[in-house]
């Protein structure tokens, strides 16, 4: 079933390149800040630019099915450990043979939405899940042997497990902090307390702290910048606030309708069950990280992570059922035939298997728009699809402006742009135009700083009015236009040729900061 996954986010890839789509807006930023390798970033820890590093080395950035295969093989990842899952959730309850349940489970994850989406392009959050759901199995692990005489071996291993992967998954992502204090939580209100009592649980923790502990001397070390960049967000309406209601609406359908009978009846065997008592804190962690989440304002998709845990709940708790029943078996195999039906019907909506023209089609005869978590002006696809177009022809435009002035004025000349997705397409895509280092006070573009750039001469990416310009710059003309259709509405604007910057880049680069 693994394989299946994998090979699902690699042909989806191939199939996206050969449709039109190319490099996704946040990809070419990590492939950046791979290239500056620190212990940490303004929007995300350092795990990320470590695989782009890793994936830039091993196979460039121009093929999207090998840009992409490292988060394709945490996909996999995931749908094993959920298999893992089943396993040790059938040790903690004392069932029979679960490789029913187990393949039931794995499909359920194989078809979710939101995995085949977070799986098909370079990012941070293909891993997530890994992290989170090794630190459930290490937990289930712990739970089922912690009061068994002789098994202080194997409790100290899986504390050890946990502290790893928990300590990881902070490198990876600051979200599952959250994650974690809900798991703390959950313990301290089930009977499965009693674990924390342990000498190894203080172990588990200070692997964590060791783990981290880079990441959050950086963090000292730049003032805090992710804490100030989280409370931009959150005064700004970047993000569309979902209310409750809405909210649980969005989970079920990023993880595709159908797949509620398997997760819900997952929560719902974990909190009444009396075979799962050993493992009712894990149906007390939903009920804590749901709430936490709304009361947040996270994006849907920040719940993703934990729901491959109650897909193998609710695997789980069919299995004795289907001991003394032929009917539900039939039923079983209904429902995974429905699985694999529906994971057909959803891809194009998750990975950009089809040509803009064809999904818009599709879209229309399913009577149905997938709604961005971004609050943005109407856009012809989904902001998953239309932050892949645009690049290439800016950085050709770029090209053409900067290779078209004499030697004398290149040898003075820079770029800077308005965001990380415009310096990194010109810093990615732009070597072969013979483009100099692009520029921005966007996210960690301004920790990277002005390049020595005096602003004598200046190609400039924006969205900004020439009335606008003409504050910062003696002179300012209309060069291009960066005008694809497909593109986000931010990605089309005027490209100036600006001269005589009023004051140097050296002397207001802190006026420059934008955290957003």
């Amino acid at each position: 079933m693994a394989g299946l996954k994998l090979a699902i986010q690699v042909i989806g890839n191939v199939l996206a390149q050969h449709a039109g789509y190319g490099i996704f807006r946040d990809e070419m930023y990590y492939l950046m800040c791979g290239r500056h390798l620190a212990f940490g970033y303004v929007d995300q820890p350092p795990m990320v630019a470590l695989q782009a590093r890793l994936t830039e080395i091993l196979f460039g950035f121009d093929r999207m099915a090998t840009l992409r295969l490292i988060s394709g093989i945490a996909g996999a990842a995931k749908v094993f450990l959920t298999g893992a899952l089943v396993w040790a959730m059938g040790l903690a309850v004392g069932t029979g043979s679960r490789r029913t349940a187990a393949a039931l489970a794995m499909l359920g994850v194989v078809a979710g939405g939101v995995y085949l989406g977070i799986d098909s392009y370079l990012s941070m959050n293909s891993f997530d899940p890994v992290f989170w759901m090794t630190c459930t199995l290490a937990l289930i692990r712990i739970a089922t042997v912690y009061e068994t005489p002789g098994a202080e071996r194997v409790v100290r291993f899986w504390w050890i497990v946990l502290g790893v992967s928990a300590g990881l998954g902070l490198e990876n992502k600051a979200s599952e902090l959250f994650f974690l204090v809900a798991v703390l939580i959950a313990l301290l209100l089930s009977p499965q307390r009693k674990m924390l009592a342990n000498r190894w649980f203080g172990g588990c923790v200070a692997i964590i702290v060791a783990l981290a502990l880079p990441n959050l001397l950086w963090q000292i070390h730049y003032h805090f910048p992710t804490l100030e960049w989280l409370v931009d967000v959150s005064k700004s309406d970047k993000d569309v606030k979902l209310p409750p209601v809405q909210f649980l609406i969005a989970q079920v359908m990023m993880l595709t309708p159908w797949t509620i009978f398997l997760w819900l009846a997952g929560v719902v065997w974990l909190l009444t069950s009396k075979a799962a008592k050993p493992l009712r804190f894990l149906g007390i962690l939903y009920l804590i990280f749901l709430p936490m989440m709304m009361a947040l304002h996270a994006k849907d998709y920040y719940l993703a992570p934990i729901y491959p845990v109650y897909f193998a709940a609710g695997a789980m708790w069919r299995l004795p059922v289907n001991r003394r029943s032929g009917l539900r078996n039939g039923l079983a195999v209904a429902y995974a035939a429905l699985l694999v039906v529906g994971t057909a019907l959803i891809l194009p909506l998750s990975m950009p298997v089809l040509s803009p023209q064809r999904f818009l089609a599709y879209t229309k005869a399913l009577h149905f728009q997938p709604k961005d978590s971004e609050n943005h002006d109407a856009t012809i696809l989904p902001q998953f699809y239309a932050d892949r177009f645009g690049w290439q022809e800016m950085v050709e435009k770029v090209g053409r402006i900067y290779n078209s002035l004499p030697p004398e004025e290149r040898a003075v000349t820079g770029i800077f742009t308005g965001n990380y997705g415009q310096a990194s397409a010109i810093n990615v895509l732009g070597p072969k135009y013979g483009l100099p280092v692009a520029i921005s006070g966007h996210q960690n573009y301004w920790l990277w700083g002005w390049h020595g750039y005096t602003g004598q001469e200046m190609i400039i990416v924006t969205e900004a009015t020439p009335e606008e310009m003409q504050e910062y710059y003696a002179s300012c003309t209309v060069v291009d236009v960066r005008d694809n259709p497909l593109a986000m509405p931010w990605e089309k604007g005027p490209i100036y040729l600006c001269h005589g910057r009023k004051a140097g880049y050296a002397a207001d680069w802190k006026d420059q900061k934008y955290y957003h």
